[in-house]
């Protein structure tokens, strides 16, 4: 028999198996010795108050013999001579729609403009050490995507589009540990994320598909408003009746050739801001409601949401003993991520704090029609990369000086690997965003005491939060509105907001696109 129960418990407790043996035994009213195994299902933290308590649900497997669940692949079908699908970008979205079509014996012709996990980690350090931008290999783009070395944070509130366990279990099945399919606000940390790509990409090679990295495309090639194949930087043309536009947020590029062809894309609100760091001692302090953080509990996060001079203000993507990375696409511009390795186990944390962005912000540029949010991203970026010395150094403030609008005499040492250049940002940031930080920063510091500290660091900007872009689809189909064959898929085409939702969104259009060549 197996019965499931839900208990809160210390954080100790909570690590200790024989423990939580005796518990669901009392709860269930079953002797101890009739329990052969405890599962824990799920496991959150409970950090409101003083005496943190860990919730799970477990599952009891009462004089039954307990079965591991098994995380195997799919069936996938041997597809070296199937039908052929081009898809565009190596990230999650791709590489999941890569892996469904294989599924529904589809052959993926999968083309990344950067370079596999492995070279793709010269070019980072060459941002890292010499301040030198590649723009097709980089933070953002390369096998993986941005999500490859940005930390690997698997939280979704999109469990309405989809799957979320089939892409947990696939994840695992590439070497993922099993915890994401149990933690609240799973993790995978970017020291472990390259390992999982390789293996995914493995898998697409072993079973037919082709991936071809160091593989910019630089038009997409229709007739009759129809996808016909795209062409790629060196020359060569794949032909295709069908393709999955998977290229992430920052693919600048791409939104260009789409609107230059007349292709109807759309200008799209996103959220634009700074990255904040604080110790993680300090983070720990302020959550934990302690001077040091119990050893068996994990560094701690937060996620504040505000509002400001009428607008949201809100943490993003934060990560609890991580670093602050240099994440540019193209020389000239500075631009802010944030990352944790698994353990979560460095000094210092960061987060996004960012400003909720319409499209009437955007006048200033709207002589560039749907693109006027990207200019107004670049713009933002460009003067950063001049205010800070034009390298990769970041304009960076102490957060008191920041509120207060002083220029900060010193920056302390901080995580950010390229260096800091003491700006007072108000001149980097328009003054609206400017005044709704100052603003969102103080009711942040009310809610979390110690948080307004001057020996935390502000970085700007934070910027690629989501696309500036949509790219407009069908709702039954997936296909674009126009173009038939044409598929928009994950964060760049606007219908994704992070690794889970992005791979959702993959397999979804992997789907659509399956059914209309076997019909």
């Amino acid at each position: 028999m197996q019965k499931e129960i839900q208990i809160q418990v210390s954080p100790a407790i909570a690590q200790n198996d024989e423990a939580l043996k005796k518990i669901f035994a009392r709860k269930s009213r079953v002797p101890v010795e009739e329990i052969n195994h405890v599962e824990i299902l799920k496991r959150s933290i409970d950090a409101r108050h003083k005496n943190i308590k860990i919730n799970l649900k477990l599952k009891g497997y009462i004089k039954e013999d307990y079965q591991e669940l098994a995380f195997k692949l799919p069936d996938y079908q041997d597809v070296h001579n199937s039908t052929e699908v081009i898809v565009i970008g190596a990230g999650p979205a791709g590489l999941f729609a890569a892996l469904k079509l294989i599924e529904n014996g589809i052959r993926p012709i999968l083309l990344e403009r950067g370079k596999d996990v492995k070279s793709r980690r010269r070019d980072l350090a060459a941002i890292m050490k010499d301040h030198t931008v590649n723009e097709d290999s980089n933070y953002c783009f390369g096998e993986g995507g941005a999500g490859t070395f940005s930390d690997g944070k698997l939280y979704t509130r999109s469990k309405k589009r989809g799957d979320v366990n089939s892409i947990l279990k696939l994840l695992i099945a590439h070497g993922a540990h099993k915890d994401i399919f149990v933690n609240a606000h799973p993790h995978i940390g970017t020291n472990k994320l390259p390992g999982i790509i390789k293996n995914i990409r493995e898998t697409i090679i072993a079973y037919g598909g082709l991936i071809k990295f160091d593989s910019r495309v630089t038009d997409i090639l229709i007739k009759n408003k129809a996808v016909e194949g795209v062409e790629l930087q060196n020359g060569e043309r794949i032909s295709a009746s069908k393709i999955i536009l998977a290229t992430g947020h920052s693919a600048r590029d791409i939104f260009e050739i789409l609107y230059k062809k007349g292709i109807q894309i759309e200008a799209k609100p996103f959220a634009l801001g700074v990255r904040v760091e604080h110790s993680q001692r300090l983070i720990d302090s302020i959550q934990y409601h302690c001077d040091i953080r119990d050893e068996h509990l994990p560094p701690a996060s937060y996620s504040v949401v505000k509002r400001s001079q009428d607008r949201g203000v809100y943490s993003f993507c934060m990560c609890p003993g991580g670093v602050i990375a240099p994440c540019a696409t193209a020389p000239g511009e500075v631009v802010t991520n944030g990352w944790s390795p698994s353990k979560r186990d460095l000094s210092t944390s960061n987060s996004g704090i960012v400003v909720e962005l319409g499209l009437k912000d955007f006048a200033p540029f709207k002589e560039y029609g749907p693109l006027a949010g990207v200019e107004f991203q670049k713009n933002i970026e460009q003067k950063a990369w001049h205010l800070a010395g034009e390298t990769q150094k970041v304009p960076a403030q102490r957060l008191a000086d920041f509120i207060h609008g002083k220029l900060s005499k010193d920056i302390p040492k901080t995580s950010y690997v390229p260096g800091t250049s003491s700006v007072e940002l108000g001149s980097v940031l328009p003054e609206f965003i400017y005044q709704t930080l100052q603003e969102g920063f103080k009711q942040f510091g009310r809610s979390m005491k110690g948080y307004l500290t001057n020996e935390a660091v502000v970085h700007a900007p934070e910027s690629r939060t989501s696309s500036p872009v949509r790219i407009p689809r069908r709702r039954d189909t997936l296909e674009h509105i126009q173009i038939k064959g044409l598929y928009p898929c994950g964060e760049g085409a606007g219908y994704a907001g992070g690794i889970i939702s992005a791979a959702i969104d993959g397999e979804k259009c992997a789907v659509q696109c399956s059914l209309t060549l076997k019909k």
